[in-house]
Parts: structure tokens; sequence; C-alpha cells
């Protein structure tokens, strides 16, 4: 895991402050969506499949950080539709990077070079960029060409501007392990960008494309065999070393989707952005509202194929925290992917 050490314990120190208050609900990462309009049409993505009228919609920079700010977590991943769209995305990172929440901005990089200049590197601020193969395999999701080659020219100049700059890359059931390895291998070495998180396929009710998906066997068995070799420890991935277990089949956890809440123009989404059951204004009716034991894995059928970050990850970060040896295996690896 190479989350900066100074991320790292913020994190740990918010997860420390829950604890002492006895919560055993709380966010540890708003997915912000402050509009819902794109500039591609990726298959794997239904947030365009929304009415003309709602495309439109920008979302209030002061609602935008007023929700972030009512949750209280510390992390912010600002997405959408792409974010870049918004004509105050910039204010929207300022302000949020003013109080001292970190922030990434989700973004395909098609706009990126035309507006950088209005950002300014930050230890809090980092452009994520979606990346889901190399040039064919990435074109082909996004249903473009040529946006690959945008994408690696952007993240060298948000580099070469001093941008803290991770990635996110899909996997769907069309990849083998090889084209994770070559995507991560080039990800990791030639753009040495600063993180990389993964994400098996998730089934997104509304994507155009439903057919290539992953199941819990297929996700388990692909990366078992790209994690092979010792590629796990070498690239910079920004994952909790159990939630990577997790996906290998190492280990089986339950969805804990309330820590990673999505929020977006019709309000806090129930549970979770992958499924749509209803929104409320504030995070506490979130969850206090919300049947949180109904969902997951043997639960509710929509969730029998899911292994997504916003379910598992803080899941398995909640797994760490609460044990000392795997705090320590995680701290361990945090020292080791800064110093490289």
């Amino acid at each position: 895991m190479a989350m900066p050490l100074r991320q790292s314990i913020k994190v740990a120190t918010y997860l420390a402050e829950q604890k002492i208050r006895r919560r055993d609900k709380f966010p540890l990462i708003v997915e912000l969506e402050p509009l819902f309009a794109c500039n591609l049409k990726c298959e794997g993505c239904g947030k365009i499949q929304h009415p003309a009228g709602v495309l439109k919609q920008r979302m209030p920079v002061a609602q935008a950080v007023g929700a972030v700010m009512e949750s209280g977590a510390p992390m912010v991943s600002i997405a959408g539709g792409e974010p870049l769209m918004h004509p105050q995305i910039d204010e929207i990172v300022r302000q949020l990077v003013a109080k001292r929440k970190y922030v990434f901005l989700c973004t395909n990089a098609m706009l990126l070079r035309k507006k950088m200049d209005k950002f300014t590197p930050s230890p809090y601020f980092a452009f994520a960029v979606h990346i889901d193969g190399l040039r064919e395999r990435h074109d082909e999701s996004v249903a473009k060409e040529g946006v690959f080659d945008e994408a690696v020219e952007a993240i060298k100049e948000a580099k070469r501007r001093g941008f803290r700059v991770t990635t996110n890359s899909t996997f769907f059931n069309t990849d083998t392990p090889q084209t994770i390895i070559e995507v991560l291998n080039f990800l990791n070495d030639d753009l040495q960008v600063d993180e990389m998180m993964i994400s098996p396929a998730y089934a997104y009710e509304k994507a155009p494309d439903q057919e290539h998906f992953l199941g819990v066997e297929q996700t388990r068995e692909l990366f078992k065999k790209a994690f092979a070799g010792g590629n796990r420890r070498r690239w910079r991935l920004n994952h909790s070393p159990l939630f990577l277990d997790f996906l290998e089949g190492k280990v089986d956890f339950p969805c804990t989707a309330w820590a990673i809440p999505n929020y977006s123009l019709f309000g806090w989404q129930r549970p979770c952005y992958l499924m749509s059951d209803g929104y409320v204004p504030t995070y506490r009716e979130l969850v206090e509202d919300t049947d949180w034991d109904k969902y997951g894995r043997g639960k509710d059928p929509r969730c029998a194929n899911c292994m997504a970050h916003c379910g598992y990850e803080p899941t398995a970060v909640l797994a760490t925290m609460g044990s000392l040896k795997e705090s320590l295996r995680a701290l361990r690896e945090t020292v080791s992917g800064n110093r490289e």
C-alpha cells in the first residue's frame, strides 16, 4: 500500500476517534458526484442514462462542500459524470483542500490538460485518472479512439507540474492476468503514477454492457494469478493488504457500504452508488434509516457478484485496525511504498 504516510496517520487517527466515541457506522471516504454529464459513453457506466434535464444540472459549491463536512469523512472522491465539466470544480476542490480533506478528482483526462491551470498541487489533492488497459483495450472500453493517448499525455503533464496522480482501473471478464499485469506494469514503471486503484467490474444495473461483469470466483482467480510472482508487493496499489487478500479469495468480508457513501444531485444514495433504493438529504438519515442487514452477498441477489471497493475496502480497513498483526503489516507496506 503506497498511501502517503501523512494521509495514513490522519485516517488512522480518525478511525481511532470513531472507536473512542463508540460509533459503529461512519464514513471513511465520500463519493461526491456534483454532476452526471460526461464527455464519453463508457460501456460499463450508466450515469449518462439520466434524462437530459438531469444531465444539465450542476451541484452548487456550497452544497457539495456542505455534504462532505456534514459527513465528517477525512477523504473525498469526486466523480460523476466527468467532474472537469463542472464550471466550479476548481472551487469545490479548493474549499475541500482548505478544510484539510484529502481530495481525489476522478477524470477520464480528456479535459485535464485544458483545465489543469485551475488547480494547485497539494499533498491533500490528487488527480485520479481512469485507465482500463493499454491503448486498444482502454479505447474500446470508453468507446472512443485516442482517449488512452490523451490520458497518458495528461498524466505526464500533471506529474511534470508537481501534482499527485493516481489511477483507477476496472477489469472485466474479458481481461486476463496478463492484460492486468501489462497495464499495471505500464502505470507503475513507465508512467510512475503515485498510486493505483483496481476494481473488478461490478454489475452496475444501468450500464449498457451487462455481459462482461465478473463473478466472485472469476474475480478471485483473475487477481490471484495477476498478483503472483511478487507483482502485488512491487506495484504501488492504493489498497489495504486485507482488501487485496479479499480480491484473491484468501479472506472474505461482509459489506460495509455505509463507510463509502455516495452523495449526488439527488442526495445520499441508499445503499451505495451501485444500487439505487432511494435518497435521503443527510448522511445521518442514510445511516440511521437504512436497513443495512438486508444488503450484501447472500442477502440481496443484486449483491451476489459484487466485490467492489465501495463495499469491501472499508471492511478490510476496519479489520486491519482491529488487529495488531494486520496493523503492523499495513504499516510496513506503507513505509515501504513511501521509500520507493
